[in-house]
């Protein structure tokens, strides 16, 4: 009895096991080999089109991944529409992203579809992810094989959006405990902090930071006094909420380790940024990082491939989306 119970119990083990990594599993690189040779060729090069039209591209294709993936998982649910305003995209968390995102994608879904062996055939779920890595390579950072296979979701609710995201003052417990319910490790949070290195936000999301810290500091003593100061030029009490100021002081326009330099120097733009440096349990990492860009990128493409993992849409889940922005 005790052998069958351990047997059963085994079984059991392996059958979660085996559920728990099925739609990551059926994810694959080279799935498109047949439906659409060409479908890696089509998207850069519509990528690369818009990215030269405009350097927003990088950033915003890069961001937009990052929402979609952590509500309702990599399904472009953020792109739907609603008539009503009651989708992903009008949640106040979601407004703040540039609209060059979305229309990178759009652009990119048009290209695949131009070729009449592609059409309607590669979900723009799939096509975000390739979009995002491009974005990433014309960036200065690294190549990476992107696994395909994921379906386009058919639900997208404002409610959704709720907690899912993480916030500009989060500390390290907050940010481990929502990356790690996405199956994502500390190393990983990190690693994806680093996208902030092409990244930018708008004065409102840290100007407490500057102006109204504590009643003890006006100004973040995490944050370097001069670059406080300099942020208080760029962003003035009565702030322009159109103002965009970029996330890396020094390098904003190239994807580099230049990010974790920052947060060496206290100027990490957000509390979730420099957070990574003062705290002990992760600073190792950021010096690490900061010191060999090469150990951050391998960090990176381990940390986005698992991002592009998360509740995925795959086999008859969901659909092939003919608009991006609507449901079939």
């Amino acid at each position: 009895m005790a052998i069958r119970s351990s047997l059963v119990i085994i079984l059991i083990s392996f059958l979660f096991l085996l559920l728990s990594t099925s739609s990551s599993a059926q994810l694959t690189r080279g799935f498109y080999s047949k439906t659409c040779p060409r479908v890696e060729q089509l998207v850069r090069s519509a990528v690369t089109q818009k990215f030269q039209q405009t350097f927003v591209t990088a950033p915003a294709t890069l961001r937009l991944f990052f929402h979609d993936c952590f509500v309702r998982g990599c399904d472009v649910s953020v792109l739907l529409a609603s008539p009503n305003g009651k989708a992903e995209k009008d949640h106040p968390d979601d407004l703040s992203l540039a609209g060059d995102g979305f229309d990178t994608v759009i652009k990119a879904k048009a290209a695949v579809d131009s070729d009449p062996q592609c059409r309607n055939k590669v979900s723009c779920a799939d096509i975000l992810a390739l979009a995002t890595r491009d974005v990433v390579n014309l960036t200065g950072g690294p190549f990476y094989d992107v696994e395909l296979g994921r379906r386009d979701g058919r639900i997208s609710t404002i409610a959704s959006v709720q907690h899912s995201l993480p916030l500009a003052d989060f500390n390290l417990d907050q940010l481990n405990s929502l990356f790690m319910s996405h199956g994502l490790s500390q190393t990983d949070m990190i690693a994806l902090s680093g996208a902030h290195t092409i990244g930018f936000s708008h004065c409102a999301r840290f100007s407490k930071r500057i102006y109204n810290f504590s009643p003890a500091n006006r100004i973040d003593p995490t944050l370097n006094f001069a670059y406080a100061l300099q942020l208080r030029e760029m962003c003035p009490i009565k702030v322009d909420p159109r103002i965009a100021i970029n996330m890396d002081p020094v390098t904003p326009q190239k994807f580099d380790n230049q990010y974790f330099k920052n947060l060496q120097q206290g100027k990490g733009l957000f509390t979730s940024d420099q957070v990574l440096f003062t705290d002990a349990r992760s600073k190792d990492t950021v010096n690490l990082f900061a010191s060999n860009e090469q150990a951050f990128n391998n960090a990176f493409i381990t940390a986005i491939t698992k991002l592009g993992r998360v509740g995925v849409k795959t086999g008859n889940d969901g659909e092939i989306r003919f608009d991006c922005t609507r449901v079939n």
